[in-house]
């Protein structure tokens, strides 16, 4: 569960497992990491099992090639309906290099362009960007994608000239976090680099499944004892001066249209690796009575 926002009404800040974050025990990178996303908002009744089926020539197109950049393809169960993609790079010079790799695969590059013309037909639009990770502003980031089922997406726009406050804010939040001792909290920071305004910034909150959501009420009531009501007033007033406005969304990993890697399939084949239902029995046709 993460709810920045709810600090506005004196309540908690409560972050979860952060999506493709690293261990702060890691040392830290000397570029940090990027984030690729693409949206796809799918026309009415254009997605479910089509969109799927559509994606799927994607995925067996990079499956065939054996392509080393992987991706998970997340549904909305919240706002437009749109999938998101996101994959995870090093650095933009990793980017880079897959993004030129694939130019010089030919069959690689004309299936893909098959397939898009295809896809193209469910779309109502699509548009796409990059986040980079701001460890700094993370909180005991954990990786574990292979279990990962949901993931909430909030959202914060921080005011042209008010970084400084949006610091401190997620700062006290963490040393909030850091006093109330045993709690799940966990969080992943990303600041929006391309692809939309200046000063967004996206917490990813990984969770494998729903219950956990619920559980978060918990540690609400922890944070607000640890940091007391000085603290959630001054946790106010920062969120007042460095926000301007925040959103947040919960998508379903989808693994029909996911590109999986292969430690994720082996820590749940059944999920990332399903197997197609059976076709339905054939009705069996009484034979033909003689003619008399």
């Amino acid at each position: 569960m993460n709810r920045l926002s709810k600090i506005v009404l004196g309540c908690s800040l409560v972050f979860t497992s952060g999506f493709y974050a690293m261990a702060q025990s890691s040392p830290a990178p000397s570029t940090p990491h990027v984030l690729q996303f693409i949206r796809e908002y799918t026309k009415p009744g254009k997605g479910g099992s089509l969109h799927d089926k559509s994606e799927g020539n994607f995925v067996q197109t990079m499956t065939r090639a054996k392509w080393p950049t992987h991706y998970v393809a997340l549904n909305s169960l919240s706002g437009k309906n749109r999938v998101i993609y996101l994959m995870r790079y090093d650095s933009f010079d990793a980017y880079e290099k897959d993004s030129l790799a694939m130019q010089k695969n030919s069959a690689l590059s004309a299936a893909l362009d098959h397939a898009t013309i295809i896809d193209g037909d469910l779309l109502d639009s699509m548009d796409q960007g990059f986040l980079i990770e701001r460890d700094s502003l993370s909180y005991k980031s954990v990786n574990d994608i292979g279990h990962m089922r949901y993931l909430e997406a909030s959202t914060f726009h921080v005011r042209p000239g008010h970084q400084s406050q949006w610091d401190e804010l997620v700062k006290l939040v963490k040393a909030g976090y850091d006093k109330a001792g045993d709690t799940s909290v966990h969080w992943g920071m990303y600041q929006l680099t391309y692809g939309g305004t200046d000063g967004t910034y996206l917490v990813l909150t990984a969770h494998p499944n729903l219950a956990e959501i619920d559980h978060g009420f918990l540690d609400d009531k922890k944070f607000s004892d640890a940091v007391g009501k000085d603290g959630l007033k001054k946790l106010d007033q920062l969120m007042a001066e460095a926000v301007e406005s925040s959103d947040n969304e919960i998508f379903a990993v989808n693994p029909h249209q996911s590109y999986a890697a292969d430690e994720w399939i082996k820590e749940d084949p059944s999920f990332w690796k399903p197997k197609p239902a059976a076709a339905p029995a054939a009705k069996s046709t009484p034979a033909a009575k003689p003619t008399p």
